[in-house]
């Protein structure tokens, strides 16, 4: 449907422009001039590239690092060893890109996880045996039979919980695909114009139809603390507290925090393969979805460059955007620019600040992009052998390929490690997801070696009010390490090397502002209508001709694609009226 969306509406638009841009001359461009300008090659931006080449506009990609994909990167940071240095599992690409931009044709090509969680705990084993652990796949039984280690009456409630987070997820769909409701052209300006503003409630309508007699559920839980809905179906601690991880993912909450059972909700609304809800390892590294991205915007015409370092938006004496200057001195001329950094960096580092009212700079200044995430890349010589499913001989286990949940064996752990990093303190005992994607992609690693990744919070992006230092970042990687080392032991001795993002460098080489993955918190009062702000939700900015197009906007970060997407459809209508 969205994709029809996308053929019946943006080719109209795409003709007239066309049209527009050749009867003024100016649809054959020179290095030094485009119709559009993406700043940042994201996959955001890369997406906003192909759909506005594909439909007619000389489009091109400016990225300032030496490598495509922002966030979704690959990096070979030691020898041998390949790794989605930031961001590390796909799910959120939207399907109707996917086949859109045929990433399949263009090389994409995912590795999907089954089982993916993989709770080990902290525990004597009974009788001689291992510690006990828990894994969830996709079959039930086996689910079951994992779940009834700890509760017979939780096992047999798993799947209901499962199918009532799918019907919850699939509703919001149609929100994915769209902008948000255009709630100023509906409310103001002559009847024909609101009638036209009102097909923005098409998608709304949709939701509410999906949800049904859910709509109480849903409100609850895009509005509750996630513990409210866990302990309702739920009373085995192992369950909860994995269950619990997935609602404060990059995110500086707390389970027990109103608004954390949105960002369960956010992590299970994907799908890969036609599989929903499901998490997969991109092979080569997530760079294999920027890739793809740059391979299809290519294909239809886009140029793409890296290390083209944006000093700033240009902007006429109309308060237009009409290009941007690089750090080099160029200057690139266009009719529109779309950027995929984070909205605080494009409006406190790339747009004249006389250009803005010092009200809106404010606004911006409000925006929350707090990160608990320090990202921790290890090259290792062997496979982490763990006590609560060990494995000989260096073979992978099924438990191996998962989201491998540490720390995370009861709610309290991630309670107190939140309080810590709230407090301006690194968590002393941190959540830690552990992922080894080389289990299931062998071209990442040296025969017999691996790569791993330690997602872990909580971290602040100050310690107690002062900058991180060099003997900082290695403590707490040390602390994750010995954390690491009494499920798995051994890990330490393997260690090949080790590469540690905390927040500010986060920021620093991603471009991420706070260190938040999301580009700004998906947080209640930064989603939809309000992200990143109200008078932001539709993509356009007071700058005429500038827009955003990265996840800081609608519908938020993780969701590949969309924002994009829908940034690509905005702009494409606003030339037809021009």
């Amino acid at each position: 449907m969205a994709a029809a969306m996308w053929s019946d509406r943006a080719r109209r638009v795409a003709h007239v422009v066309r049209n527009l841009l050749e009867s003024r001359g100016k649809h054959t461009a020179s290095p030094s001039r485009y119709d559009a300008l993406i700043i940042g090659g994201g996959h955001n931006g890369l997406v906003a590239a192909a759909y506005l080449q594909k439909e007619g506009l000389k489009t091109a990609v400016l990225e300032r690092r030496h490598v495509l994909g922002g966030a979704a990167v690959t990096e070979e940071i030691f020898p041998g060893f390949l790794f989605s240095r930031c961001s590390y599992l796909l799910s959120l690409l939207r399907p109707h890109i996917y086949a859109d931009l045929e990433l399949k044709k263009h090389g994409l090509k995912v590795h999907l996880r089954d089982p993916h969680a993989f709770t080990p705990m902290l525990e004597e084993g009974v009788r001689g045996g291992p510690p006990r652990s828990l894994t969830l796949g996709s079959d039930r039984a086996e689910n079951r039979r994992e779940i009834g280690k700890f509760s017979q009456k939780d096992a047999e409630a798993f799947s209901g919980f499962v199918l009532y987070l799918e019907k919850l997820a699939a509703a919001i769909h149609p929100l994915l695909d769209a902008p948000p409701v255009d709630i100023p052209g509906i409310t103001s300006g002559s009847w024909r114009k609101r009638l036209a503003a009102a097909k923005t409630l098409k998608p709304v309508v949709k939701c509410g139809l999906k949800l049904g007699r859910n709509i109480p559920d849903f409100y609850e839980i895009t509005t509750a603390p996630i513990m409210k809905i866990l302990n309702r179906w739920f009373e085995s601690e192992p369950l909860i507290a994995t269950l619990a991880t997935d609602a404060v993912i990059g995110a500086m909450t707390s389970p027990s925090n109103p608004g954390s059972g949105y960002v369960l909700l956010h992590h299970v609304m994907g799908e890969l393969e036609k599989e929903k809800g499901a998490w997969g390892y991109v092979e080569g590294g997530m760079g294999g979805v920027a890739k793809a991205l740059a391979n299809s915007a290519r294909s239809y015409g886009a140029d793409i460059f890296t290390e083209k370092d944006v000093e700033q938006v240009l902007v006429d004496s109309r308060g237009a955007a009409k290009g941007v200057a690089l750090k080099d001195g160029m200057e690139i001329h266009s009719r529109i620019v779309l950027s995929n950094a984070t909205p605080y960096v494009t409006f406190k580092n790339l747009t004249p600040q006389s250009a803005l009212s010092p009200a809106f700079l404010k606004a911006v200044d409000q925006i929350d992009h707090t990160s608990p995430v320090t990202k921790i890349n290890v090259a290792v010589n062997k496979l982490p052998n763990f006590l609560a499913a060990p494995t000989p001989d260096n073979k992978p286990g099924p438990h191996h390929q998962c989201s491998i949940h540490l720390n995370c064996e009861s709610v309290d752990l991630l309670e107190t490690a939140y309080k810590e990093a709230m407090n301006g303190r690194p968590s002393t005992r941190p959540m830690i997801e552990m992922t080894i994607p080389s289990v299931l992609d062998s071209t990442l690693a040296p025969s017999g070696c691996h790569v791993v990744s330690l997602f872990t919070q909580f971290t602040p992006f100050h310690i107690e009010g002062r900058e991180w230092t060099e003997q900082d970042r290695e403590a707490f990687a040390d602390t994750v390490f010995n954390w690491v080392e009494q499920y798995a032991p051994g890990f330490k001795d393997s260690v090949v090397g080790r590469d540690v993002l905390t927040p500010p460098d986060l920021e620093r080489i991603f471009g991420l502002t706070g260190g938040n993955i999301f580009h700004g918190s998906m947080s209640l009062d930064q989603l939809y209508l309000a992200r990143p702000l109200p008078a932001l939700s539709d993509y356009r900015t007071p700058i005429k001709g500038l827009y955003l197009c990265g996840s800081g906007s609608h519908p938020g970060g993780g969701v590949m694609g969309s924002p994009g997407w829908n940034a690509a459809l905005t702009a494409m209508a606003d030339l037809k009226r021009q």
